[in-house]
């Protein structure tokens, strides 16, 4: 089941509070960026972090399951929490300050 634009949307304006949050189609899907960093997955209705220490940290025991086939695993978050906006937006902040900056792009040729 894919994702529809209005969780998506919602997603991004719960975590509004952890810098410009946006999201990209990617494979019939949803993929977050926050500041430029790929942080999230939004795929079949639900919410997976890229796993990081301090995301870790803030989630406790997180359920780790691979966002779509053949992936590693990632935070799922649980969909009661998506309403918790400031919970949301500092465990967003802190897992895209623990993210390296993503590599240039070579110029087209």
């Amino acid at each position: 089941m894919a994702s529809t634009l209005g969780t998506v949307e919602f997603l991004v304006d719960q975590m509004a509070g952890a810098g410009s949050v946006s999201a990209k189609r990617m494979f019939g899907e949803f993929g977050l960026y926050c500041d430029g960093k790929f942080f999230a997955i939004v795929a079949d209705e639900q919410l997976f972090l890229k796993p990081t220490a301090s995301g870790l940290a803030l989630l406790g025991q997180p359920d780790e399951v691979p966002p779509y086939p053949g992936a590693s695993n990632w935070y799922r978050i649980d969909g009661e929490r998506w309403d918790e906006r400031d919970w949301l937006s500092e465990l967003a902040r802190v897992t895209v300050a623990a993210l390296p900056l993503p590599k240039p792009k070579k110029p087209k040729s």
